[in-house]
């Protein structure tokens, strides 16, 4: 079994982004007066919390400030989790606010298609360590399409998942419990939304991405994290037994025992057209070992694979089955994949 720390050493897929494009200068009819670039050397350090049409929150550690992005960034896009460097005169307001000028190398980033055919990535969160896939046992049952889904990316990622079970009043948690086992994920029951110290300690520290359908007390839960929060809460249609959307945008909160709680908006699918299967087999470092006798571009799914001998060992059998569901997850569509019932 392989623990879950060791899946927190970043391990990013390799993919270009907007720092790596070159993008030509046009024509000007004038050139800078000087080669010197700023340095911003007097840029106050902060983390974005939201970001809302081309507006910023920054918390810069005393308050939050609101700001809009330089010219000086360029191409760099910000989302939250971002850390980067503001100036101007503080605090940052919205008819005043401060400038981002600068934005630090991301240690992580979680990230998705709109669908499977999407070609287009969005980064979602930035510099998270950990992914919080919130699901509810009962009302509505639980997709396992999307935690598979939610599990491939965050391990293509290099950030750590756990699992949130809510509405353990209305059904025990053990089906959960029992199908991630073979994954060591760690699960943790929720009762009416108040947290365990278990979990409690788990997200102490941690830059927490929570993720989860409409519906399943992930905003219920982010307002017991943090006392200030106010997110807003909302049911299920007892007709489509679906949650209504009431979190609209990606927002971080100081968790206060350290770190970030960073709620998102209800989702109904999890795109995975941008995650690469041979990167997957790398979150399980005991398969991994075994798969270098494997045919060129190896699917790791198929009867050929060097790991197909061990679907009925009674050490790896269970952590292949698990393998394996999780890459057959991004060729299925998520209401396709094996539900609980």
């Amino acid at each position: 079994m392989v623990g879950i720390g060791e899946w927190r050493v970043s391990r990013r897929a390799t993919h270009v982004d907007e720092d790596d494009v070159r993008v030509r200068p046009g024509r000007s009819k004038s050139r800078p007066r000087s080669k010197d670039r700023p340095t911003f050397e007097e840029a106050r350090p902060g983390v974005v919390v939201t970001v809302d049409r081309g507006r910023f929150t920054v918390d810069t550690g005393e308050r939050e400030e609101f700001a809009v992005k330089a010219r000086d960034l360029g191409r760099k896009g910000i989302v939250v989790g971002d850390r980067v460097g503001v100036v101007g005169e503080a605090p940052g307001s919205l008819d005043h606010p401060v400038r981002i000028v600068t934005r630090d190398p991301r240690t992580s980033e979680l990230r998705r298609t709109a669908d499977d055919s999407d070609p287009v990535e969005r980064v979602i969160v930035a510099n998270a360590n950990q992914l919080a896939i919130v699901t509810a046992i009962a009302n509505p049952d639980p997709s396992i399409g999307l935690i598979d889904r939610s599990l491939v990316a965050a391990m293509d990622a290099g950030i750590a998942p756990i699992i949130i079970v809510t509405k353990i009043d209305l059904l025990k948690p053990d089906v959960i419990r029992d199908m991630y086992a073979p994954l060591d994920v760690p699960v943790f029951p929720v009762h009416k939304g108040a947290p365990t110290p278990e979990l409690l300690d788990t997200l102490t520290g941690h830059d927490t991405v929570l993720i989860g359908h409409s519906g399943v007390g992930k905003s219920t839960l982010v307002n017991a994290l943090v006392l200030l929060a106010e997110r807003t809460t909302g049911s299920v249609n007892l007709t489509t037994g679906k949650g209504r959307h009431t979190s609209t945008s990606v927002r971080a909160f100081r968790n206060p025992g350290g770190g970030h709680i960073i709620d998102t908006p209800g989702i109904r699918s999890f795109g995975l057209a941008h995650v690469d299967p041979q990167n997957l087999v790398l979150a399980f470092p005991d398969l991994a070992e075994l798969t270098v006798d494997c045919p060129r571009s190896c699917s790791h799914d198929e009867p050929e694979c060097a790991l197909t001998p061990f679907v009925d060992s009674p050490n790896l059998g269970s952590r292949v089955a698990s393998l394996h569901r999780l890459l057959r997850s991004r060729a299925l569509p998520e209401d396709q994949v094996n539900s609980t019932r």
